[in-house]
């Protein structure tokens, strides 16, 4: 959904304006509604933060968070799951983690819900790819696919039960298949 302002914000204007549920984001002089997450979007970016994390965190290889405004390369975008490496994380003086992130994630990962345009998202996918990311990842619950995008390879789609998902280049340690992920949804 598109909203259309009574004149045309600027980046800085629009990071000023207070946040909204569901989010908005910033992408080429437009404000975008991001549709709210639903019951399959919420399971699988909940697992894939925990599963994430467990293989990252202790080793302070990485850290996935939900629903992260990054602001970079003239966008300002929420993508479902941001993993930063570790020392790229933005920090304040005290140690702690910052609450700004200006630049892209290592790795973008987007659920895709039912009434939202798969083009916007792998173009905001394909904008952190352009601004240094590692790698995305396109999930389609609604047809039990992930789409994996690499810097400077054309994307990869993987729908059958036992394909592997990796990004050995950040996560090495970390071991899904496309199974798994979308076993996260049954709950009996």
């Amino acid at each position: 959904m598109v909203q259309t302002p009574a004149k045309t914000l600027t980046l800085a204007e629009f990071l000023q304006q207070p946040e909204t549920k569901p989010a908005r984001e910033y992408i080429d002089g437009q404000i975008i509604q991001k549709p709210m997450p639903q019951g399959q979007h919420s399971r699988i970016q909940q697992k894939l933060i925990n599963t994430i994390n467990a293989v990252t965190e202790g080793d302070r290889v990485a850290l996935a968070l939900p629903e992260l405004r990054c602001t970079f390369g003239g966008r300002s975008i929420i993508p479902d799951v941001s993993v930063f490496r570790w020392q790229r994380l933005p920090t304040n003086e005290d140690g702690t983690i910052a609450n700004t992130f200006s630049a892209a994630p290592d790795w973008t990962i987007e659920i895709l819900s039912p009434e939202q345009s798969s083009t916007r998202v792998v173009s905001n996918i394909l904008h952190c790819l352009n601004h240094g990311g590692l790698g995305g990842w396109l999930i389609d619950p609604n047809e039990n696919l992930v789409q994996v995008y690499l810097p400077d390879q054309l994307p990869t789609s993987l729908e059958e039960v036992g394909n592997e998902l990796t990004m050995t280049g950040l996560v090495p340690a970390l071991a899904l298949t496309v199974g798994q992920v979308f076993g996260w949804l049954r709950v009996g």
